[in-house]
């Protein structure tokens, strides 16, 4: 008679695997100097001018160097677009009476309604004219810097306008500046 056999007798054997041990030490190190880099970013970058407010119901603050500057001789007009929409564009000048030259400045345009109520309120970088023909061309105010005591024209573009807006010149302020 034949004797069942058994694992053992097979010469089978089950054993748990060999876990590794698993080292946190890296681990804890690479997000000690990731907390650390990020603190040192945030100490660094805080201490930059507050970026103007773009949202909310109120307009942003005037940049410190707005005062310098003269907006003037403000021009509206309408075009068609290609998909059938109206393009709006403002044109002026803006003379810097500063002792600094203006490489870029950001704008707030805010359009009224009949209630003086603040309809559409735009936030937008003010583009130099840099030619008029065959067409009004338009660049980065960087390109060509604003010195002190120089005056430039300058063109707005808006896709569209809040359709209670009062047809009344809008509020143009600058809210934020990059001087040398």
């Amino acid at each position: 008679m034949l004797e069942p056999q058994t694992d053992h007798d097979k010469g089978l054997s089950f054993s748990q695997p060999n876990e590794e041990k698993r080292s946190w030490l890296p681990i804890i190190a690479a997000g000690t100097i990731i907390i650390a880099a990020v603190s040192i970013l945030i100490a660094i970058g805080g201490h930059g001018a507050a970026p103007p407010v773009k949202e909310g119901p109120g307009l942003a603050p005037l940049a410190p160097y707005a005062a310098s500057l003269a907006i003037g001789d403000l021009h509206m007009s309408e075009a068609s677009n290609f998909a059938g929409g109206k393009m709006t564009y403002i044109d002026g000048k803006i003379t810097n009476h500063g002792s600094q030259t203006l490489d870029a400045a950001t704008v707030q345009v805010a359009f009224r309604n009949d209630l003086n109520e603040i309809a559409q309120k735009e936030t937008l970088p003010l583009t130099l004219i840099r030619t008029h023909e065959p067409y009004i061309d338009t660049e980065p105010m960087s390109a060509a810097p604003l010195k002190p005591g120089d005056e430039r024209e300058f063109r707005l573009i808006f896709d569209s306008v809040a359709a209670d807006w009062n047809q009344q010149y809008p509020e143009i302020r600058v809210v934020q500046t990059t001087v040398k």
